[in-house]
């Protein structure tokens, strides 16, 4: 017999996990302050919700700490004096401070206010100072820190600190050895059920995310679907009356012209009511307009309405204009007016300064604000897609947008269009 029961392959298991929680182990960094829970929403009443909710869990911590330490040095001062008389006050000060301050410490640097802790506790169980295995203080602080540390770290670490904690906790208190584990226990399986909820959450969160940006795409590419189709359709249509109106303004046309004529009329006929069969579905339900979607030509309209909401709005035309494609002209005017539309969102009265650039191998816009002249109200929560629909219509052209925060304040779009030869 090898007297092997199993303990062996446990202990190898168990190790490696105590060896990370007291030794390497690591907390994840501290989160954004997440701001204020519905449950404490009332304190804006009193005036204590108006502060970031860091700054007041930290405030809170302090005074925990403050409140320990003075208990615990009092604790120490009156049990260490009546055994040991004239023990010096000054390292009670100092040990009552390591068995504190993990409170504070806890917020930052999780595992390292439990090692702190656990290392203080220890010492003044050695001391033989109390005759309780605990000092009240202490134990309290490691609630605290062992809640923080499971919330913070990973499963490998906060299974090895409670590991630790517990054998600690069973041999310094053999006879309240299962109330001792059970209180390490607690914070532990709450401090870990928050972590999951938050992973999840966090999860749920981003893939609602990436639900409305693809969303988002995929309205844009609806809404150009729509306008394209409203740009080829009156241009196919206008084919199909000069081609029947051509023979009626010119009698003596030959019968082999009219006859071609004709054809053009059928043919563009026969493609509008396929485009219409393939993208009228995309339509709205009150029906769009069916003349030329907006380009460069209303830009001065744009303009001018910027101008009426507030914006103060400077612009400029750098090359000799050109004959746009209907695709270039519809998509440079949504590319500008998305941009003021965020400038007006986001910069207030902020000054926007619109270039568009005819170059010979490309359409360039440039729009960049400067910061706002007066607080901006905050965004509704689910917008800020207009970037990827200008996105959506660069790529279309197999242009590209550059979109950014601009050296001097404020933000920038450049977008450039390419030309195709035909």
């Amino acid at each position: 017999m090898t007297g092997d029961d199993g303990k062996g392959p446990v202990m190898i298991g168990v190790i490696p996990l105590a060896l990370e929680a007291a030794l390497t182990g690591t907390a994840d960094p501290p989160r954004p302050d997440p701001g204020w829970p519905s449950w404490l929403r009332w304190t804006r009443l009193i005036g204590i919700g108006r502060l970031p909710y860091r700054t007041f869990t930290v405030v809170v911590d302090v005074l925990i700490a403050l409140i320990l330490f003075g208990g615990t040095y009092n604790l120490l001062f009156t049990e260490v004096r009546t055994r040991f008389p004239g023990y010096p006050g000054l390292w009670l000060l100092v040990v009552s401070a390591f068995l504190a301050a993990p409170v504070v410490l806890r917020t930052w640097h999780p595992v390292a206010a439990w090692r702190i802790l656990m290392v203080a506790m220890i010492y003044v169980s050695a001391q033989n100072w109390l005759d309780a295995p605990f000092v009240p203080g202490g134990a309290i602080a490691a609630l605290l820190c062992l809640y923080s540390l499971a919330v913070r770290s990973p499963r490998q670490v906060t299974v090895g600190v409670g590991l630790i904690t517990a054998a600690g906790a069973a041999l310094l208190s053999g006879s309240a050895a299962f109330g001792a584990i059970a209180a390490v226990t607690v914070p532990l399986l709450v401090g870990s059920f928050v972590r999951e909820r938050r992973a999840a959450s966090a999860k749920l969160a981003e893939q609602e995310r990436r639900h409305k940006e693809a969303e988002a795409v995929l309205k844009e590419r609806q809404r150009i679907a729509r306008e394209l189709h409203d740009v080829v359709a009156h241009h196919m249509s206008m084919i199909a009356i000069q081609a029947e109106a051509a023979p009626y303004a010119e009698p003596s046309m030959p019968d082999r012209t009219k006859a071609d004529l004709a054809q053009i009329r059928s043919t563009a006929l026969e493609a509008l009511t396929e485009l219409r069969r393939v993208l009228g579905v995309l339509r709205t339900e009150n029906g769009a307009e069916t003349d030329p979607q907006p380009a460069l030509d209303r830009l001065d309209d744009l303009i001018a309405n910027a101008r009426a909401a507030g914006l103060d709005v400077t612009s400029r035309t750098i090359g000799a204009p050109r004959s746009l494609p209907p695709g270039h002209g519809l998509t440079a005017y949504r590319i500008v007016q998305e941009a003021l539309s965020n400038a007006m969102r986001h910069a207030p009265g902020a000054h926007v300064d619109v270039e568009i650039q005819h170059g010979s191998d490309a359409l360039r816009i440039k729009v960049v604000n400067g910061p706002p002249a007066q607080r901006a109200e905050p965004s509704a929560a689910g917008g800020g897609h207009g970037l990827i629909g200008m996105r959506e219509r660069a790529a279309m052209l197999g242009g590209e947008i550059t979109a950014g925060p601009a050296p001097e304040g404020g933000f920038a779009v450049e977008a450039v269009l390419p030309w195709r030869d035909e």
